[in-house]
């Protein structure tokens, strides 16, 4: 975005926004600049919508994260929704609420354009355009925070689109990349107490820069590999207790067998357990599959690992176990996030 010397005002912020992205593609006939956003579907498919709210001081602080993380992890968030229903995305649609003083300086402008170059270079990646969404100047004067809402819209096949509940008694679990590694950053950004100011590369920055498996949900989809999957996002133990629930199974978990992030490791093995299945925002993809699927080792160049499996639901016996390399078992509580939880652990104050 082109800098300007002066404030923007709501239509100056508009018009930075809609030169910035692309106005339509094969799927969006009409994007920013009208009443409403016109989407042309695939023929043959099914809409699938999210939404996610990005706030200031619980998912992201401004005297902590670059503004291209924001920007990033915003998108990331509905981008993740429909991966683990093995969509293609559509559309994205954002609304802003800044302070008003963000738009009447150089320093305020200066984040909004790397918070919008954080979110489109994601959007690129996965060739998503941004197609709308409203701006709204956030209350309570100087102490007013910022708030993203991020709309996806997304397509997969008619009754093709995985879901929570589709596993089965016998079905084996598997997860996608590495665990605890966004825990782990953001333990370490909040020792540290001080901005990051750039970040040269969003390689290597699972809490700043997450990857949203978009192109591993559509092969589970196209390939029939899966029965039921869902994204991590508020941790293995909740997220699995999640597709517990919905798919009527209990499930065991080969503590050995968890693929840990090196970023958890180095807080000692005891805290990289904890970390890897409660720290949650890893936005990998948990997912089920039949015991006679030959599971490849890799998906989309993403590395799939065998967890656990999933058993008959029995009264009086745990929903979640966790196993021990010794033939020990626990029981696995889901410690994850859960908004209005009333916990006061630091980790949780910032998600």
């Amino acid at each position: 975005m082109k800098r300007p010397t002066k404030s923007w005002g709501e239509l100056g912020l508009i018009e930075q926004i809609r030169r910035k992205f692309p106005q339509s593609t094969k799927n969006v006939i009409l994007g920013i600049g009208d009443d409403c956003a016109i989407l042309r579907p695939p023929s043959n498919s099914e809409l699938l919508i999210t939404t996610d709210l990005s706030l200031e001081g619980r998912h992201f602080r401004r005297d902590l994260h670059p503004p291209e993380s924001v920007g990033h992890r915003c998108l990331t968030r509905g981008l993740s929704d429909l991966a683990a229903m093995g969509a293609t995305p559509l559309a994205a649609f954002l609304s802003l609420a800044l302070p008003a003083s963000i738009l009447a300086t150089a320093g305020g402008r200066d984040w909004i354009e790397r918070f919008f170059a954080g979110l489109q270079g994601l959007a690129e990646m996965h060739r998503v355009i941004l197609a709308g969404g409203d701006t709204s100047e956030s209350p309570t004067g100087n102490r007013a925070l910022i708030l993203a809402d991020i709309v996806l819209v997304g397509a997969a096949p008619k009754a093709e689109a995985l879901r929570r509940s589709g596993a089965s008694a016998g079905d084996v679990l598997y997860v996608t990349g590495q665990l605890g590694g966004a825990a782990a950053e953001l333990e370490s950004m909040m020792k540290r107490r001080r901005r990051i100011l750039r970040v040269p590369t969003i390689e290597g920055h699972p809490h700043l820069f997450p990857e949203p498996r978009l192109d591993v949900g559509e092969a589970l989809l196209r390939r029939r590999l899966a029965t039921a999957c869902i994204d991590i996002s508020d941790g293995l133990s909740t997220d699995l207790m999640h597709l517990c629930h919905a798919s009527g199974v209990n499930a065991e978990i080969d503590r050995a067998a968890l693929p840990i992030h090196l970023l958890a490791r180095r807080l000692g093995a005891d805290a990289a357990l904890r970390t890897a299945l409660h720290g949650g925002e890893d936005y990998e993809l948990l997912f089920a599959a039949p015991a006679s699927v030959l599971m490849p080792t890799s998906l989309a160049g993403v590395p799939v690992t065998r967890i656990g499996s999933l058993k008959k639901r029995r009264s009086g016996r745990p929903m979640m176990t966790l196993l021990a390399p010794d033939g020990g078992h626990e029981e696995l509580k889901a410690a994850g996030w859960e908004h209005f939880s009333g916990s006061g652990d630091r980790r949780k104050r910032l998600r």
